[in-house]
């Protein structure tokens, strides 16, 4: 069975078999975390989370990369459990290097597919928000807010470029 976990201990195994090392010195990598600016129409779909970290605080749908899949894949799969939405038209749209955290986010912007969606088993509630009803305050994470941000500034120029940022503690 592959898993996140198990896949790293076979690849390890293999590495060591290979430099017929007993012993192989492995430093953690990079995680990376896939999510979806989901639209409505004018509304953006957030999900407010039903796990820790940040437990009851609201999200877009988002998390770690399983071994095997895209980006894209990632993103969608995230999607589908977090809000149990469908979403075409995905274009990349913004990149966050957390290096204090050895961690990457990529947020693809898409469209839903039909306006269908519900709470996963991560998910306390999901909903779509107009810019104005944004619960700010009770964002989850500060990748979060600043996807949003870039998200409805960019909307009200009607432009969307890639982002890409460094956010370190205290941004």
């Amino acid at each position: 069975e592959r898993t996140r976990h198990n896949m790293g201990y076979r690849v390890l195994d293999e590495i060591a078999r290979r430099c017929r090392s007993e012993i192989v010195y492995y430093e953690k990598a990079y995680e990376a975390l896939m999510a979806e600016v989901g639209l409505a129409g004018e509304r953006v779909l957030l999900c407010r989370r039903a796990i820790q970290p940040r437990r009851d605080y609201w999200t877009l749908p988002a998390g770690f990369m399983e071994n095997g899949e895209t980006t894209l894949e990632g993103a969608r799969r995230e999607t589908w459990e977090e809000a149990r939405a469908r979403v075409e038209g995905e274009s990349l749209y913004t990149i966050f290097d957390l290096p204090h955290i050895s961690q990457v986010y990529m947020f693809y912007l898409a469209r839903l597919s039909a306006p269908e969606f519900a709470a996963g088993p991560e998910s306390l509630e999901v909903a779509l928000f107009d810019e104005d009803a944004i619960p700010w305050g009770e964002l989850a994470f500060p990748v979060v807010n600043a996807t949003l941000k870039r998200f409805f500034a960019d909307r009200r120029r009607g432009v969307f470029p890639v982002h890409n940022a460094t956010l370190r503690p205290g941004d």
